[in-house]
């Protein structure tokens, strides 16, 4: 049998006539750019994270960037986020000429520890970017009531973590603001890059918006100087194709999540399955397993037709794109200790309970041959 990581062709086909005649709308009014379906995405993914306005963006990337120099965030300035995440993170509050802080994760959600947070805030710290990694909500009350105290913005990263919840409420409505990717591996994905910002600010999304169109509030008058990071009409056509999906296609991965961890219960200290804390709703945009002797256990599921990932191996204080940081190994211990034994199995909504089943027995064989 061949498990892949993820399979986006089975979730065309099953909507091919919505995202086709949703693509051909759109081609035979050509309006490509900022047209009436990117404003409709917008609102409506708005009224769905419990915000007051939306602005799509072409990537997630640009809407961390966009909504940072938004805030005036930019050189001298801190922004405290983890080293458990996608660099772009920690890229987007670099290309503002701030600094990346870091803090470490959490053992059991791998978000961002608040208990770590505050033990880094310094007078230049602006903002708290915590992440909703792998589709786990942070814990945003003590978040909140650090940003608080000492007069900070938080900027959600809700790139992995479309429609998951924290206490009954959607992320994208928690912080002041939350920044959302649609690369098409994503929970809600477009067929080529996109970016959403959500915020009840409307200072800050009246700046975003200028921000993203080359710094005009006309079609000639230029008020800052910015670039163009538009999403595409056409991609927010397929977006909202599917969108309507996006519940019913997160309680089948919550479902894929649950089998996984029934099959994969007693399975010994050198496996450790994901965790879900009181009062959220996980959406498992990866479904990461700990293990021992990773590489060997990868390369057995390789050859029995299973595709796994390793995602970020090397955290991002260890990188050298960050060395000027002065970080060293050991300063973060949860997060490169999950960064050594992290391994992604294969998740999506139309994953079969046969896939899963497979997958999971083939992963307790490999672990058994590691323990001889």
């Amino acid at each position: 049998m061949q498990v892949p990581i993820v399979d986006l062709k089975r979730q065309y086909a099953a909507h091919k006539k919505e995202i086709d005649d949703a693509i051909g709308r759109v081609l035979e009014k050509a309006n490509f750019i900022l047209g009436d379906e990117v404003k409709d995405l917008e609102n409506n993914f708005a009224a769905y994270c419990g915000a007051k306005y939306a602005v799509g963006l072409a990537s997630g990337t640009d809407a961390l960037i966009f909504t940072l120099r938004a805030m005036g965030v930019g050189p001298g300035d801190e922004v405290i986020t983890t080293p458990n995440s996608y660099i772009a993170t920690a890229v987007a509050v670099s290309s503002t000429g701030a600094k990346p802080v870091f803090a470490d994760i959490e053992p059991d959600s791998y978000c961002i520890d608040p208990s770590k947070i505050e033990k880094v805030v310094t007078k230049k710290t602006k903002a708290i970017i915590p992440v909703h990694i792998y589709g786990h909500p942070c814990d945003m009350d003590k978040i909140k009531a650090i940003a608080d105290k000492y007069k900070l913005k938080i900027v959600e990263d809700a790139c992995q973590a479309h429609g998951a919840e924290y206490k009954g409420k959607k992320v994208g409505g928690l912080g002041d603001v939350a920044c959302f990717s649609f690369y098409p591996s994503k929970n809600l994905g477009a067929y080529g890059d996109g970016g959403l910002v959500t915020t009840s600010d409307k200072e800050l999304y009246e700046k975003i918006k200028v921000l993203r169109d080359c710094g005009r509030r006309s079609k000639y008058d230029h008020m800052i100087i910015a670039r163009n990071s538009r999403l595409d009409t056409i991609q927010a056509a397929i977006l909202g194709a599917k969108f309507k999906y996006l519940d019913e296609w997160s309680a089948a991965r919550r479902k894929n999540a649950a089998l996984y961890n029934s099959l994969l219960k007693n399975s010994g200290p050198s496996l450790v399955c994901p965790s879900e804390k009181e009062n959220v709703k996980h959406v498992y945009h990866l479904y990461v397993v700990q293990v021992a002797n990773r590489e060997k256990v990868s390369e057995f599921l390789f050859k029995n037709g299973v595709s796994i990932l390793v995602h970020y191996p090397i955290p991002i204080h260890l990188q050298e794109a960050y060395k000027e940081l002065g970080h060293k190994k050991g300063d973060f211990p949860v997060t490169e200790s999950l960064c050594e034994r992290a391994l992604s199995l294969p998740m999506f909504p139309e994953l079969t309970e046969t896939e899963i089943t497979y997958t999971a027995d083939k992963l307790k064989e490999a672990l058994k041959a590691q323990a001889k």
